[in-house]
This record gives C-alpha cells, sequence and structure tokens, in this order.
C-alpha cells in the first residue's frame, strides 16, 4: 500500500469532509463529523477541535461554500455544504468562447506564471466538452506575447510570495533598491501582487520602516523565505485596497504634492484621456493632473515635443524649461569622453540560490478536478479505463507523481466505509472503477481564488485576443466566467484593466488578418502634432507588455510598419482584399541608425536593469542603440531632462540641440494669461 505524507492525510481528511457534508444533505454537529470521517475519529478532542478548525479554515480559503450556523436549542454548531454551491453551475460559454479561452495557453505558455493554474481552471471549464486538444486559431498563432520582466526566477517568486499572501505569512528577501544602490534583507506581510505596466509588484507592510512599502518582484535577491514558524503571521488590513495602486501615472506614485495644468492641442486630446484619463481629467485642450513627482511630470510633458504646454505650476514650467537649456548645452559642440567600462560584478551567494517551482495550483484543487474528471470518463458506467498520458497532458501532474495523487483519491470517503472511486495505474493506462456514491463528484467544483486570478490575470494580457477570437465582448466573456468562481473575495486581485477601445482595434484588427482585407487606421505617431491616415495589410499581432502592436505592410508609404495601439484612434476593415506578401516576417525598424547614448549616474542603473546598457566606472551608463526615428530618439532623450547624452552620431547631436532650443522658445512664449 502507498505510505500517504502527513500532508496527503490532511488532503484525504479535507477531501472526505467535503464528500460527507454533501452525501449526508442535512446540517451536522462537529460530533457527527469525528465519529463518521476517517481521519477524525481517532483524534483525541482536543487535536480535533484543533484540526477540524483548521481544515475547515483552509477549504474556506479555497472557495468551498462551507457554512455554519449555531442551533438555537443545543448551542452547537451545525454544518452545511451544499452541492449546488460547490459545483459549476451549468456555463453559458459558447463553444467559440471556450476554444478562445483555451487559446491562452497557447498564448502565455512559457511566459505567464500562473499557466498551470489556468490549465487547471480551462480543464474544469471544458469537462464534460470537446475541444480542449483542438489547434489554437490561424489568428492566434499570429500572436506574439513578450513579457520583458519575465525571468526564469520569476514564476518561483510569485510561487512564494502568493503562499505567504493567501495564508498571511510574513515574508524575507534580500532586496536591491534600486535609488540608494543599496542591498538589504527586509520583512514584509505581503498583501498584495500588482502587475503593473508589464512589470510584477509586491505590496505590503514593511516591518522595518513600519510603513506599506512596494517592491519590484525582479530586484528580489535570492530566496524567499517564511520569516516565522508560525500558521499564521497577520490579517489583511480592513482598510487594504489594491486598486489605490493601479492605474497611476508614473508622476503620481507617492504621495500628492500638487495640481497641474498642461495645455494639450486638439489634435492629441483623444490620446491623453485613453492613455491617462485615470490619472486626470481634460478641461477642453487642458489636462488637469495631480502629481508627487514634478520632475517626472515634467518628463512627461517634454517627450510630448511641443504638444503638450505646461501652465501651472510655475515650479513645472521652470523645471521643463531648465531641462530644455540643459540638453541644448550638451549637444552642443563635440561630445565628451565617457569614463572606462566597469568590470563585472561578481556573483553574490544569494544570486546562486535554487529558484522555488513556478505558481502552481493548490494539491487539493489539482485533486478536486481529478477526481471530477475521473468520474466522468466512467460515464453512466461503473468503469472505465483511459490512458495514463490523459491526464498528464490535462493536468499539472507529472507521470513520476501520477500514482501518488491516485492512491490519495481512492482513499476519499464519504463515511462508514463508503468511498468514492477506484483508479489503478497499470503501464500506460488507468483502470477506474466507480464507487456505490462516485457520481456525487461527477461534476467540476467551482473554481478556486488561485484559479480564477490565473483568469483574471490571462485575461489582463491576452483579453482582447479572446474576445476577437470568440467574436464575443469580452465583458460578457469575463461575467459568465466569475459566475464560475467559488465563494470568496477577488478585491485584492485588480480586474482586467482592458478598455474598450483596445478591445475594438484588436477584434477590426483580427478580422483584417482572417479575412485578407485591408485595414484603414487613424495613428498618432510619436512626435507629430496630428493623427494620419494609412490604409496598411495586417500580418501579427504582438503582446509585448504593456503594450499591443500590430505588423503591416503600410500602402501608403509602400514599406514594412509597426504600428502601437494605443496609439491608435480608430481601425475600419474595408472591403479590398489583398493576396498577402508569403511568409510575412516584421523585420523591426527600416533604415535604422546606430547611435551612443550615454546616461548620467543618477539614473545609469536603472538603463542597465533594462539590459540595454553597460555600466562605466563612474556609475554612468553608456548603450548603443538602433533608431529608426528621430521623433522617438528626441522623446526619450528629452523625457531624461539632460541626465542622457547622444554622443554619436554628430549630425544628430545637432538636430536635438536645435529642437531643445527652438522647444524652448516656444514654452517660454506660452503666454502668463494662457493658465486658469
Amino acid at each position: 500500500m502507498t505510505r500517504v505524507s502527513h500532508d496527503g492525510d490532511k488532503l484525504i481528511r479535507q477531501l472526505s469532509l467535503v464528500a460527507y457534508l454533501m452525501a449526508e444533505r442535512r446540517p451536522l454537529t462537529a460530533r457527527d463529523v469525528k465519529s463518521n470521517v476517517e481521519g477524525y475519529s481517532e483524534m483525541s478532542d482536543e487535536a480535533f477541535a484543533r484540526r477540524f478548525y483548521s481544515d475547515r479554515a483552509e477549504l474556506t480559503g479555497l472557495g468551498v461554500p462551507l457554512h455554519s450556523q449555531r442551533d438555537e436549542f443545543t448551542g452547537e454548531e451545525l454544518y452545511t455544504l451544499r452541492s449546488e454551491q460547490y459545483f459549476l453551475p451549468p456555463l453559458e460559454l459558447t463553444d467559440d468562447e471556450l476554444a478562445a479561452l483555451q487559446t491562452c495557453l497557447y498564448l502565455l505558455e512559457g511566459k505567464f506564471a500562473y499557466a498551470e493554474p489556468l490549465r487547471l481552471a480551462l480543464q474544469n471549464l471544458a469537462l464534460g466538452r470537446e475541444g480542449f486538444d483542438d489547434a489554437p486559431s490561424e489568428t492566434a498563432v499570429s500572436v506574439e506575447v513578450l513579457d520583458p520582466d519575465y525571468s526564469p526566477e520569476m514564476p518561483g517568486r510569485l510561487s512564494k510570495l502568493e503562499g505567504a499572501i493567501s495564508r498571511g505569512r510574513t515574508v524575507r528577501f534580500p532586496y536591491w533598491s534600486i535609488a540608494r544602490d543599496d542591498e538589504s534583507e527586509r520583512r514584509l506581510n505581503p498583501y498584495a501582487l500588482l502587475p503593473e505596466r508589464g512589470v510584477w509588484y509586491v505590496i505590503g507592510q514593511d516591518l522595518d520602516r513600519e510603513a506599506i512599502r512596494t517592491f519590484r518582484v525582479s530586484r528580489i535577491r535570492g530566496e524567499i523565505r517564511f520569516a516565522t514558524r508560525r500558521e499564521r503571521d497577520f490579517r489583511l488590513p480592513a482598510g487594504f485596497d489594491i486598486d489605490e495602486y493601479r492605474g497611476r501615472a508614473p508622476w503620481q506614485v507617492g504621495e500628492v504634492a500638487g495640481e497641474a495644468v498642461i495645455e494639450v492641442g486638439p489634435a492629441t486630446a483623444w490620446w491623453v484621456e485613453r492613455t491617462f484619463g485615470k490619472g486626470g481629467r481634460l478641461d477642453g485642450d487642458r489636462f488637469v493632473t495631480e502629481y508627487s513627482s514634478l520632475p517626472l511630470l515634467a518628463s512627461w510633458v517634454l517627450r510630448q515635443d511641443g504638444r503638450a504646454a505646461p501652465l501651472e505650476p510655475e515650479e513645472l514650467r521652470t523645471e521643463v524649461l531648465r531641462s530644455l537649456e540643459r540638453i541644448e548645452e550638451l549637444h552642443s559642440g563635440p561630445p565628451f569622453e565617457p569614463a572606462e567600462h566597469a568590470a563585472p560584478v561578481p556573483r553574490s551567494k544569494s544570486d546562486d540560490e535554487r529558484p522555488a517551482g513556478p505558481v502552481a495550483p493548490e494539491r487539493f484543487a489539482v485533486l478536486q478536478a481529478l477526481l471530477a474528471y475521473l468520474l466522468a470518463a466512467c460515464g453512466e458506467q461503473p468503469s472505465a479505463v483511459i490512458a495514463a498520458s490523459e491526464l498528464t497532458d490535462r493536468f499539472p501532474i507529472t507521470p513520476d507523481t501520477l500514482e501518488e495523487h491516485l492512491s490519495l483519491l481512492n482513499l476519499v470517503n464519504f463515511g462508514g466505509g463508503c468511498y468514492t472511486v477506484y483508479a489503478e495505474l497499470a503501464g500506460d493506462t488507468i483502470r477506474i472503477d466507480k464507487e456505490l456514491y462516485g457520481d456525487t463528484f461527477r461534476a467540476s467544483p467551482r473554481l478556486t481564488p488561485l484559479e480564477a486570478r490565473a483568469i483574471r490575470l490571462a485575461l489582463d494580457f491576452v483579453g482582447p485576443m479572446i474576445a476577437a477570437d470568440a467574436r464575443t465582448p469580452l465583458a460578457g466573456v469575463r461575467r459568465k466566467l466569475e459566475e464560475s468562481f467559488g465563494e470568496f473575495e477577488l478585491s485584492q486581485t485588480p480586474e482586467p484593466s482592458v478598455d474598450s477601445a483596445e478591445e475594438d482595434l484588436v477584434a477590426a484588427l483580427t478580422d483584417g488578418i482572417r479575412e485578407r482585407r485591408l485595414v484603414e487606421v487613424e495613428y498618432l505617431k510619436e512626435g507629430e502634432g496630428a493623427s494620419s491616415t494609412r490604409t496598411v495589410e495586417p500580418y501579427a499581432l504582438e503582446r509585448r507588455l504593456p503594450h499591443w502592436y500590430v505588423h503591416t505592410w503600410d500602402r501608403t508609404h509602400d514599406g514594412e510598419r509597426s504600428f502601437r495601439l494605443d496609439r491608435m484612434r480608430s481601425a475600419r476593415v474595408t472591403d479590398e482584399a489583398f493576396e498577402g506578401r508569403g511568409a510575412f516576417e516584421p523585420h523591426g525598424l527600416q533604415g535604422a541608425r546606430r547611435v551612443r547614448i550615454w546616461y548620467s549616474p543618477e539614473i545609469g542603473r536603472w538603463r542597465v536593469e533594462r539590459g540595454d546598457a553597460v555600466t562605466l566606472v563612474d556609475g554612468a551608463a553608456l548603450a548603443e542603440a538602433s533608431v529608426g526615428s528621430f521623433q522617438w530618439l528626441e522623446g526619450e532623450i528629452f523625457s531624461l531632462r539632460g541626465e542622457a547624452v547622444v554622443l554619436e552620431p554628430p549630425e544628430l547631436r545637432l538636430r536635438l540641440a536645435t529642437r531643445a532650443r527652438e522647444l524652448h522658445e516656444l514654452l517660454a512664449s506660452t503666454p502668463v494669461s494662457a493658465k486658469r
């Protein structure tokens, strides 16, 4: 007989408790549970009270709708579990919607830390329906997802933090503070994980600073460990709300210092409202926004190349004009010679720590779903035989652990010697025998909090593509999915931040790709003061977090072009078809020029972290980049307010100096009377 671990004992006990409560269909006392559920009966009263309380708490945290109420006559707690609240309701998902959701696995495979909880959630949603193994659609194949913040260590870090958040455990880890260029150990009560602008953050109470702090997960060095051996260290404060930390503009991170007024041109007001509408409001042609950092707001103004003129406060105008003076000065005349390259930093011991495994679904949830699948394979018959690979392909179970999982399920019971299933692995096949009350578990359970979070994150990453493939608005798909969640709060898991404009653009471009029809787009190129209309042959979509891109052949300019969708005002599929250009492969920047850029010691570390620069001995950084558009280069250099200097080629230095002088004259001449 397979030896069962302590964790296995707990899982059998919890699943048997669920089975017993559902089978009895009446309120039960703790004494009933202790007498009938195997695993409790041999415990002392004190041990039973402790274990039963712990099991109930864990089951509730997993979304199992275990309810209790006090008997008004005896004073005892009565426990119930209604099957209609435990199992998935009849889903209204169409076959197209389900197929589009399963395409998520194809799009996100290898780049999504929550891929296994997502796989389990989709398996539950698809139980009893065909098509789980269908190939992704043709348009889905043409979509690429890139996550610049992803690394081999990232899934393990997120997994440890997920566990600490759900269990209320304090963690400690070495953390590199990039602003101070210092590594120190931090102790944190983690409250929530937040993906924002393509970067993962963990937010919680910093026990050493005695304040709520935000940590970038990629800056954690080494292993994340529990700080204590207690079962729970903290509970989420009642007033904490993750939404307060989401959708903030870069200049709004931190305590609000004031309100700024910026004049924007009518041709770009739509883009400002779409991109930064949550961080401010449009009052005619004026953008009003709160700010925490005046320099970062000045950076945004400078990137707009004259399409944004600061009106208030005066300090903002001063910072913008002073930055332009410095940029002109640094790009006038011959360039300075940067310092030598710094020696490579030796790897610290913490860098060699073996990362934890990826975010995995709770073992209880895996066993729930596996039990439902085995019983569904029997259908109305008492037994069935399936290939072992059918389970290892569909579930987060390795061939090495498959027999262990089956052994645990064979011990789940309803009390009184009534078991649910007997499944035996024999070579490459599994024989399943359904026990007397086995049909009780033949349907899929509702999704757990982790599975629900995986669904929401997947929608956040590739939701518009799902909506386009399903030919259903994303809000409708999301509503149907959230009916499958268990009884739990997802208040600290932000809802997908897809806006309707982005969804409509992806849908139109997907139709153009699928039907090989020309698309007419209205596009605001960086550095230009007004939108232009292009007619394009769309070939492929790319989700390079945090933006969507479409790769096309631009017929208006007769060349390969890629467009960022957040700068696209509209996209209209025309009636004109195109034949295509064979195996179209985007080649990136056309006619690009090599530039050499120096970054000051004040910002050098941030550029090195991005992976596009090397450190110099004085703390500055040096990068060589391919630049296809002077307007992009200008926005990039101007936004860094004199902390970045183009060293080569000389003609681009001259253009930057000239443009800085022109822009200074333009903004300095903005009349004071233009203020509110």
